[in-house]
């Protein structure tokens, strides 16, 4: 992985914040300031940031996700052209493309806040979250988190 740069590591992470409830498992997702689109939690690492780290940081800063919340690392990963996060070549001419983390983060009883990054939430049952959000990405993440969560059966309530 590319070396830190203007304290931005090369890498992203995706958030997925969802809640168990007595009817299913809904996924949180923010429309975008910029772009009008629906996604996830997502942002860069920071110098010296691990993934998880810099996911916790982001569900802070984006979703006012603040205290200790159980998330779980997925497997799914992607990789983003740099120039669709930065608008240049950032890390050097030979670093193309970066990739991306994602996460869940069980946030049952939160109530979120928005950053200037969104201008509003929803919470999606599956099947609408993955017709909602732009990139492939976030479905993929999406789909793995439900399935991983179903698997597992009721979940802690705290």
């Amino acid at each position: 992985m590319a070396e830190a740069v203007g304290g931005r590591a090369a890498f992203q992470v995706l958030v997925l914040p969802y809640r168990q409830t007595e009817t299913g498992l809904p996924y949180a997702l923010f429309r975008r300031s910029d772009g009008a689109y629906w996604q996830g939690v997502a942002g860069g690492g920071e110098a010296g940031e691990a993934p998880l780290q810099a996911a916790k940081r982001e569900a802070t800063e984006e979703a006012g996700l603040v205290g200790d919340f159980e998330f779980i690392e997925l497997d799914a990963r992607a990789t983003i052209p740099v120039v669709h996060l930065t608008a240049e070549f950032t890390w050097g001419p030979d670093v193309l493309v970066v990739p991306e983390f994602a996460f869940g983060v069980q946030a049952d009883n939160s109530e979120l806040n928005l950053s200037c990054e969104h201008t509003e939430y929803g919470w999606f049952a599956i099947d609408a979250a993955t017709k909602a959000v732009q990139w492939d990405s976030n479905r993929t993440a999406l789909w793995e988190l439900d399935h991983r969560l179903r698997r597992r059966g009721p979940l802690r309530q705290s």
